[in-house]
């Protein structure tokens, strides 16, 4: 048995299909007639364009959605002005071109959130079909893959996915990639069964082998008995069942076992993922990252352009919340055009509100673009990376100040618009009894209080065993933070990944958690659990839980939590 990372729900059997990938190794070589070279890359351009277009044009929703970014990263002026500039000065096309995209590539992968480092892996699908197209090296094709294959794959790419027929790909298996990297988005929505990270899949599968992936647990079998072979169909027979069974709560308010109502919101980056998250059942919006309308540009989008965003997301939702985190950026989530400083320590750096607070003309377009959209929803602004009394203070102080503007013009917006904050530092939990008197509402962003709490580097594998919101450290900060909320009667969400894990349900319940803001496709999952739950069974779980020493007792119930 091979092991990987579970991330698309599902069990595939089927035969393996290999799909090995063409060398892009290259000879750089020094240019005597730049401008020649420039048009050779621009062709290169104009080719991998169409080639994604066309991708776009017969893709799904979604898919032609992460297409039209990898048009814009072809098409972006300053990715390539500065490759022709490399040029110029006498690199070859190939050399240009790999140069700037490691640049972004090493950029993107250094962020601290999931969302940002699979940028990173656009980039490089952009950087491979560019390459192959000015080599003169045919892409890789899955389209023809038969009914009932596996595809079988060491870096399974947006584009490649695009190709595939939904009817005729059974599962996926990839040596690299991650839970929250395009391929498994697109993965999860296409419905197929996947599982990646799985080291030397490649010279353990041959083509043609039977092989059963389970897209939950990451278990993968090659060439299995006939008892593994029935236990698996079985379990197919059961997740069918199972996903079916979610529908019935479609459509039904987010209730527990005992009748408490919780809201039950999404997590989304884009305004048109604000359509996902009502096609899903969510109840509104938790969290709107806004740092991805700066980074799929070339300059501080404007006034007008992010008004335009946020409103759409807001008529989308129509009255459903929806609650804008301002810029969330700095450190490591470098923007090129902004001309950051690189430093030694970003997760300790300049980052989220202490750079808005500095660079306050570009805080306040983004504040009064907010409160002009706030004439059109249900619209709430939240503040990062909280860690003192004065941040909440002066950024509600600038809120205020774009209000008094507003008015003069005679700009409509909502003059009871709340104003939150993310508690995702110890600083902040710590003293979250003094911030829920400055706070309309606290959001929880467990990723960051995991990381900052037990000081680890998530993507640090030496420290990666500290790493987890079930240590006792990182509960207590949680409970305390929803106490203090409650005590100050604020209502206070989680938008970090913990909210979305079964085994947590139990513990945010009886800590009193009143929101619950997930992924899109993580609704109906979670609802159906939540309304499993009373009060007071998940009282003597949290009781029981909180008098623990370690978090090892939660690896050891994870399989019964979703069934106490």
């Amino acid at each position: 048995m091979l092991k990987g990372t579970g991330v698309s729900a599902g069990i595939g059997i089927g035969k393996a299909l290999l799909i090995e990938e063409h060398s892009l190794e290259y000879t750089p070589v020094t240019i005597t007639e730049p401008q020649a070279e420039i048009q050779r890359f621009r062709d290169a351009v104009a080719a991998t364009k169409k080639q994604a277009e066309a991708l776009r044009s017969s893709a799904g929703e979604k898919e032609a959605e992460i297409m039209l970014g990898h048009i814009s990263l072809i098409e972006d002026p300053f990715l390539t002005g500065e490759i022709e500039k490399l040029i110029g000065g006498g690199q070859c096309a190939e050399s240009s071109l790999e140069q700037m995209c490691d640049m972004f590539i090493s950029i993107f992968s250094a962020a601290d959130d999931d969302l940002t480092r699979q940028r990173a892996a656009d980039v490089r699908d952009v950087k491979a079909g560019m390459l192959s197209v000015l080599l003169g090296i045919d892409e890789v094709k899955i389209s023809d893959a038969p009914e009932g294959s596996i595809i079988v794959v060491k870096e399974l790419t947006p584009s490649m996915i695009a190709e595939i027929k939904k009817e005729n790909v059974a599962g996926i298996i990839a040596e690299t990639g991650s839970t929250t990297s395009h391929s498994a988005i697109l993965a999860r929505v296409l419905e197929i069964p996947a599982v990646m990270s799985v080291d030397g899949a490649l010279m353990s599968i041959m083509g043609g082998d039977t092989v059963i992936c389970d897209g939950k647990t990451g278990e993968v079998i090659v060439s299995p008995v006939e008892s593994e072979l029935n236990e698996y169909i079985a379990k197919r027979e059961r997740f069918v069942k199972e996903k079916a069974e979610l529908e019935q709560y479609r459509g039904k308010p987010t209730v527990s076992a005992d009748g408490t109502k919780y809201e039950l919101v999404c997590n989304i980056g884009k305004p048109d993922d604000a359509a996902k998250a009502v096609e899903n059942d969510g109840e509104g919006v938790g969290l709107f990252r806004t740092e991805f309308l700066f980074m799929d540009k070339t300059s501080v989008p404007t006034e007008d352009e992010q008004f335009d965003a946020y409103k759409k997301a807001a008529l989308i939702l129509k009255d459903r919340p929806l609650i804008i985190r301002t810029l969330d950026i700095g450190g490591d989530k470098e923007i090129p055009y902004l001309g950051l400083e690189k430093e030694d320590n970003p997760f300790m750096g300049f980052r989220a509100i202490r750079y808005c607070l500095k660079y306050r003309g570009l805080f306040r377009t983004q504040l009064r673009a907010i409160l002009r959209a706030s004439a059109y929803g249900n619209v709430s602004i939240m503040f990062p990376l909280i860690t003192c009394v004065e941040e909440v203070r002066a950024g509600r102080l600038l809120v205020e100040e774009m209000k008094d503007e507003l008015r003069e013009e005679g700009i409509a917006f909502d003059e009871n618009i709340k104003v939150g904050i993310m508690v995702e530092t110890a600083a902040a939990a710590v003293i979250a009894d003094v911030l829920a008197k400055e706070s309309d509402f606290f959001s929880i962003g467990t990723n960051d209080l995991t990381g900052y709490t037990m000081a680890c580097d998530r993507g640090n594998g030496n420290v990666a065993y500290l790493y987890s919101v079930m240590q006792p450290s990182v509960l207590r900060m949680i409970r305390r933070t929803i106490e203090c909320a409650a005590k100050e009667g604020i209502p206070v969400g989680m938008c970090g990944e913990a909210a979305a894990d079964p085994l947590m349900t139990p513990l945010l319940i009886s800590f009193g958690l009143t929101e619950f803001s997930v992924s899109a496709p993580s609704v109906l999952r979670l609802r159906k659990n939540i309304a499993s739950w009373t009060k007071e069974r998940a009282d003597e779980v949290a009781t029981e839980a909180m008098k623990l020493e370690t978090r090892y007792y939660f690896l050891e119930v994870r399989g019964a939590a979703e069934g106490f």
